[in-house]
């Protein structure tokens, strides 16, 4: 099946029952998430449930596929967490806002694509670090201000905490195995809200954080210097925060490929995403990205549609005008627990089972992204250092795989049949194969089984052949790829490497 590009499919019959009660479940699942990740960055409740509705309504509409969740994403939000602390919110509109633009680019320059080039050993050390940052955030929960200094809770408000926290993680954990009809972390938040109220149970609610009563999002231009100071505060934050963003999105729009067996745009994928966060910057809203979890809720309610997706956005709209007096009494404790299982779900526990059948090298490379990640709480930085080690380690790894085979032939000239590919990494190894002062007259370089692959595999040549010039004998270059061929003519007016009219040396290219 083609994708189609238009807003909606109507060559497909929509069930609009299964699309408006996936909706309506997407939108109970995703407000404790999105109020969570918020409290969770320092910003107020409200900002979550505002990026929930205008990330998740504008990529429904124009995003890269139908059945994609976006909403404020923990993965987008904790790249935050440092900005808001050092400079504010209004530096966080203002990052979100940018991070939107450079996602548009990536998508308007075709770029989605090498997002996906992200290791797998990175990306498990990017999961299990956001899933310990995740868990570490909720013990703040267990502490309270007494006279101006934050402690921990002791005695009857600790226990009442404990017990309905494991509450909440105990009916996530069971409710699945009796019914899948409706969502367990809802069911656990509703269960334990309606204990603390019908009980009369005093523990700390979201009012105890911040007020949630709002309207619709409003218009804010963020109120920052405009400098080339404050591009160098924002831009690594906003850089940051569309990889990351991107990095889940487009891993995400892949998981739906493959169970829908559809196939969906990476590129527009990338400029609704890109659309969504700078209205977020301008609209009170904390960003984000497309949604592990919800999506995954969204596909096993029946949905394949986009109307799903809009559903859960204006659901959440009108939560926000109309649903404030109720949000604020939520119990922390059920947030919590659902924060905790998002956490454990999150962890790559598979990355345990593996660990001894992996490269040491890979190992190594997953476990400095994950501390990292959990030391700086800088997703982002963590998979830039995991992507350039796991490049050098490849790198190191391919130098190693140059090899050289020597004989004469019949009428004395000497061959050496190269394997392996000549690059910046393998010039030393390639440069020591050759005996320029005990070699015959006539010597010929096969690359039969060998790729020039960069300018440092050219400028080698050249080095090369110019020593064999020098020493009075004739080089040859045999079975070169026509890629080869094109880099090395490309090359012509930088080094002096296809030296054809020399009568004492030239390079010759069979085919």
């Amino acid at each position: 099946m083609k994708p189609s590009l238009r807003l909606f499919d109507f060559s497909q019959k929509i069930n609009y029952k299964n699309e408006i009660l996936a909706g309506l479940t997407v939108a109970m699942t995703m407000m404790p998430e999105s109020l969570s990740f918020a409290i969770l960055a320092g910003f107020p409740p409200l900002m979550g449930l505002y990026a929930a509705f205008i990330m998740g309504l504008i990529t429904s509409i124009f995003g890269g596929r139908p059945g994609l969740v976006s909403g404020g994403a923990g993965a987008t939000v904790v790249v935050l967490i440092a900005l808001m602390k050092s400079h504010g919110l209004e530096y966080v509109f203002a990052a979100v806002a940018l991070a939107g633009v450079v996602q548009i680019l990536v998508g308007l320059f075709k770029l989605g694509k090498f997002i996906l080039l992200v290791p797998q050993p990175v990306m498990y050390g990017f999961v299990n670090g956001l899933a310990v940052i995740i868990f570490m955030a909720q013990l703040e929960q267990f502490k309270t201000v007494v006279n101006g200094q934050e402690t921990w809770l002791s005695g009857t408000p600790l226990l009442i905490m404990a017990g309905l926290v494991a509450l909440t993680i105990a009916i996530v954990i069971i409710l699945p195995k009796f019914t899948k009809a409706v969502p367990p972390s809802l069911v656990a938040i509703i269960v334990v809200f309606a204990l603390v109220l019908g009980f009369g149970i005093h523990t700390k609610t979201v009012r105890d954080i911040a007020a949630v009563s709002g309207g619709f999002p409003p218009f804010h231009i963020p109120a920052i210097p405009l400098s080339i100071d404050t591009l160098k505060i924002i831009f690594p934050y906003a850089l940051i925060m569309a990889g990351v963003g991107l990095t889940e999105g487009l891993l995400t729009l892949n998981l739906v490929d493959e169970m829908t067996a559809t196939r969906g745009n990476s590129n527009r994928e990338c400029i609704a995403q890109g659309s969504a966060n700078i209205l977020n910057g301008f609209f009170s809203g904390m960003g984000g990205c497309p949604m592990i979890a919800q999506t995954l809720v969204n596909l096993s309610a029946g949905s394949r549609a986009r109307l799903s997706g809009i559903i859960a956005s204006l659901t959440i709209l009108f939560i926000i005008f109309f649903g404030a007096p109720v949000i604020e009494k939520l119990p922390m404790a059920a947030l919590t627990g659902v924060m905790i299982m998002v956490a454990i779900s999150t962890f790559e526990w598979i990355s345990f089972r593996i660990i001894n059948k992996m490269p040491k090298q890979d190992v190594f490379v997953g476990i400095l992204v994950a501390l990292i990640t959990i030391w700086l709480h800088n997703l982002a930085l963590a998979v830039l250092i995991g992507v350039i080690i796991s490049a050098l380690v490849f790198a190191w790894e391919s130098a190693k795989r140059i090899r050289a085979r020597k004989y004469i032939d019949e009428a004395g000239v000497k061959h050496y049949e190269i394997y392996g590919p000549l690059f910046f990494g393998s010039v030393m190894a390639f440069n020591e194969k050759f005996d320029i002062a005990g070699d015959p007259e006539a010597v010929v370089i096969d690359f039969k089984d060998s790729r020039i692959a960069d300018m440092s595999g050219i400028e080698a040549l050249n080095k090369l052949t110019e020593k064999y010039r020098q020493a009075g004998k004739k080089l040859q270059l045999k079975h070169v790829s026509e890629d080869c061929v094109t880099l090395l003519k490309n090359a012509e007016g930088i080094i002096n490497v296809n030296i054809l009219e020399d009568p004492s040396y030239r390079v010759v290219v069979e085919k």
